[in-house]
């Protein structure tokens, strides 16, 4: 509060001689009020111009975006190109319901037409026995090193599964071909290529379901532990069910890379234009197999378009579980 000016004003007071009280002048200055609202009160500062655009964050700006989406056109023109060059030439035959029905057998290299139903059934027979072996050992390992692993030995399997995962597809199969065949004399049979694309599958499976365990909270743990329930059984009932749904993406995405896979075919796995179901005994048909026995014969027409027919045949074999791992993975929700 400012007490107002006073210039000039009379006040009683008393004398010490207990006289009558006499009137002295006194002058009360004070400042203007104005003066202390202006010295007290905080002085606004002066607005920041946001609305001003910076002509060198803005041209920044166009340059990234045009690099990116050159990269994105000149990342898809390969693909694109792979893909119009397969449909176009091979997708003629898959139009037909031979080509799903029927085999190879008694097809000359010059006959026109048959099937792939030998090479589509060795496929899919080799890429579940392979996901029977991996998925199993490949989970199990990635609960010890999220659950349990702990120490030397959670680092050595941790490095081991690195080393794996850098392993190309013609050494695993030249190591299956020294154990199985040089060292125990067994046959090439398809088997040995089940065991083979073990190996390249395994790390896929192991990282994959890795990471969907890291991402469990640890609030369900503990409130497991809390009730007195073993930590086996918290694992089982708990961890395992919250994060199912991403362990299945990994395993699919493991097994669209396997049915790809040419060098273990190649080494360990003979063709035949026969259905064959019998991974311990005889050649195993399969379409990577397939596409190589009609390389062999470029110069023959029937056989190019065959061989470009099993080509589409194996990219939409692969897209189907690419796209099944997509569609699991956006309905895995790990609750938090």
């Amino acid at each position: 509060m400012t007490t107002q000016p006073v210039s000039a004003t009379e006040s009683p007071v008393h004398d010490r001689d207990g006289g009558a009280p006499a009137l002295r002048k006194f002058e009360v200055r004070t400042a203007p009020t104005a003066a202390l609202l202006t010295d007290s009160a905080p002085r606004p500062s002066t607005p920041l111009d946001l609305g001003h655009k910076s002509r060198g964050r803005a041209v920044k700006d166009v340059i990234a975006r045009i690099v990116m989406w050159g990269s994105f056109f000149l990342a898809m023109v390969p693909l694109v190109w792979i893909l119009f060059t397969v449909i176009s030439k091979g997708v003629s035959l898959l139009l037909q319901s031979s080509w799903w029905t029927n085999s190879q057998r008694n097809i000359n290299s010059t006959d026109v037409g048959g099937g792939a139903i030998h090479a589509i059934q060795g496929t899919l027979l080799q890429a579940g026995v392979t996901a029977f072996i991996a998925v199993p050992i490949g989970v199990l390992t990635a609960i010890y090193l999220v659950e349990y692993g702990r120490g030397a030995v959670a680092r050595a399997v941790s490095f081991m599964v690195d080393i794996l995962t850098g392993v190309p597809s013609i050494v695993a199969a030249l190591f299956v071909y020294a154990v199985w065949v040089t060292t125990f004399g067994f046959q090439r049979v398809g088997f040995a290529v089940c065991l083979a694309l073990v190996l390249l599958m395994l790390p896929v499976v192991v990282r994959s379901t890795e990471e969907m365990l890291k991402l469990v909270p640890n609030e369900l743990r503990e409130a497991s532990y809390a009730l007195g329930v073993p930590k086996w059984v918290t694992i089982v009932r708990i961890v395992l069910p919250t994060a199912f749904s991403g362990i299945v993406t990994g395993v699919l995405l493991g097994l669209a890379r396997i049915i790809g896979e040419t060098a273990p075919l190649l080494i360990l796995g003979p063709y035949t234009k026969s259905i064959a179901t019998n991974l311990f005994s005889g050649p195993m048909p399969t379409l990577p197999t397939m596409i190589n026995q009609d390389r062999t014969e470029l110069g023959i027409d029937a056989a190019v378009e065959r061989m470009w027919a099993t080509a589409l045949t194996l990219i939409l074999i692969v897209l189907l579980l690419n796209v099944i791992g997509r569609l699991v993975a956006r309905l895995s929700t790990v609750r938090s």
